[in-house]
C-alpha cells in the first residue's frame, strides 16, 4: 500500500482542489479523505506543499514507433508501400526501450495513444498504453483503440509524387470509402476479404473510432462527412484550422485532439497553427484533448502545451482537463484513468507547484500504484 499524505488533490472531477490524503492499494485508488491513518508496513509519500494530479495523457503520439536517437531503422511509423494498411498494429512496432519513455515519466505523463503515422490513407491501428514497462503487452490499456486515417499533404506526397494513388484529396477519400464499403459489406454478410476486413469489426460495432489526421478545414469536413456516411465514431486529430469552423465541428459532435502547436509550420496546411485553437473549440462546446504528436514536438512538453493553450484563451481548468479527464474520455479509457477517483488505476503525477508554471517540477510519477519516477533530493 502507498499513502500520499497532505497533498493538494486535483481530482479533475471537481474544479476545486482539496487538501487531503490518497490511499493506493493493489494498483488502484482505494480511498480519498481529509486524513487517512497510516498502518504498519504502509509506504508513505509526504506531499505537503505539492499538487497531485491524475497522470497526464498525450492523446496522439508516435512514441516508441518513431524512436529518438535513431535514423532509418527505428522509424517504424509508416508502412509506406501501400496506401491502405488497416491491419497494421501499433503494438507490433512500439519499442518501450525508446529514451522518450523516460522523458515522459519525468514530466508526469503516464499514458498515451500511440499509432502509425500519416503517410497512408488508412494507416493502421492505434493502441492506448501506459508509459512504463519493458514488454508492450503488459503496458496496453486498450488495443486496438482506433483506426488511423489521414487526409491532405502527407498521403498525397508519399504516393502522388511516385505516380501512384492517391495524388489528390479526392483520391484519399475514395480509397477510404472503398475500404469502409467493403468492410460494411463483409459485416452485413456479403462478400469481403476476411482477414483484411475483420480488423474493422471494433470500428463498425462502435467500440473504437476512426482517428483522422486532418489539418485544413476542408479535410476536417471530409473526415466528418465520411464518418457520418458510415455511422462511425471519429476523432479530429491535429485540427489545425478548427478555430475557423468551430461551430460546425461542435454541430458534428466529434471531439478534437489539437496539436502539435509547439512545432514549426513546415507545411502549407499547418500555416495557421496556433495555441488559440483549443480554447476557441472548447468554448463552442467541442471536447478537446492536446497532443505533442511526439516526436514532432517532444512528449515531455505536453504540460507546456497545456500552459500555452491556457494562456491563449483556453483557461487553466480546461487546459488541465485536456491532458487528463477529457483526453481519457476522448481516448475511451476514462473508466480506468484520467481522474483521481476511487476504483480507478493509481496513475498519478505529483508536482512541486502548478504544472502550467514553467518553474514547477515533477516530484514523482506513479503508475499502477508504483512510483516509477522520482526526483532525486
Amino acid at each position: 500500500m502507498l499513502l500520499i499524505q497532505n497533498g493538494l488533490l486535483f481530482t479533475m472531477e471537481d474544479e476545486r482542489p482539496r487538501r487531503g490524503d490518497l490511499l493506493i492499494q493493489e494498483g488502484k485508488i482505494a480511498k480519498i479523505a481529509e486524513s487517512i491513518p497510516p498502518t504498519e508496513g504502509m509506504q508513505i509519500f509526504n506531499a505537503a506543499s505539492m499538487q497531485v494530479f491524475p497522470g497526464f495523457i498525450d492523446a496522439h503520439s508516435h512514441i516508441g514507433i518513431c524512436e529518438e536517437r535513431t535514423s532509418g531503422q527505428g522509424d517504424e511509423s509508416n508502412e509506406g508501400t501501400n496506401p491502405q494498411t488497416p491491419c497494421m498494429r501499433a503494438i507490433d512496432a512500439i519499442n518501450p526501450m525508446d529514451a522518450a519513455f523516460h522523458n515522459a515519466l519525468a514530466a508526469g505523463i503516464t499514458g498515451a495513444m500511440v499509432g502509425p503515422g500519416s503517410a497512408n490513407a488508412i494507416g493502421g491501428q492505434f493502441a492506448f498504453i501506459k508509459l512504463h514497462g519493458r514488454r508492450i503487452d503488459d503496458m496496453i490499456v486498450l488495443a486496438p483503440a482506433a483506426i488511423k486515417i489521414a487526409f491532405g499533404e502527407n498521403p498525397m506526397t508519399n504516393y502522388g509524387t511516385n505516380g501512384n494513388m492517391p495524388s489528390t484529396r479526392m483520391g484519399i477519400a475514395s480509397l477510404i470509402r472503398e475500404e469502409l464499403f467493403l468492410a460494411r459489406q463483409y459485416f452485413e454478410g456479403g462478400d469481403g476479404k476476411a482477414f483484411a476486413t475483420e480488423c474493422y469489426r471494433d470500428l463498425f460495432e462502435g467500440r473504437i473510432p476512426l482517428k483522422a489526421h486532418v489539418h485544413r478545414a476542408d479535410d476536417i469536413f471530409t473526415a466528418i462527412r465520411i464518418a457520418k456516411e458510415f455511422g462511425l465514431g471519429l476523432t479530429l486529430d491535429h485540427c489545425t484550422e478548427g478555430h475557423l469552423i468551430a461551430e460546425e465541428i461542435a454541430e458534428s459532435g466529434f471531439p478534437a485532439i489539437v496539436g502539435p502547436s509547439l512545432a514549426s509550420r513546415t507545411k502549407k496546411e499547418v500555416s495557421l497553427s496556433d495555441f488559440k485553437t483549443p480554447g476557441i473549440l472548447r468554448k463552442k462546446g467541442v471536447p478537446v484533448a492536446l497532443t505533442t504528436d511526439h516526436p514532432v514536438s517532444r512528449i515531455q512538453y505536453l504540460p507546456l502545451c497545456a500552459a500555452l493553450a491556457a494562456k491563449e484563451g483556453m483557461g487553466e481548468w480546461d487546459a488541465l482537463r485536456a491532458i487528463t479527464i477529457d483526453a481519457a474520455r476522448i481516448c475511451r479509457v476514462d473508466h480506468r484513468i484520467g481522474s483521481l477517483t476511487v476504483g480507478k488505476d493509481a496513475d498519478l503525477c505529483i508536482y512541486s507547484g502548478s504544472p502550467l508554471e514553467i518553474a514547477s517540477s515533477v516530484c514523482a510519477t506513479i503508475i499502477n500504484g508504483v512510483i516509477v519516477w522520482a526526483r532525486q533530493a
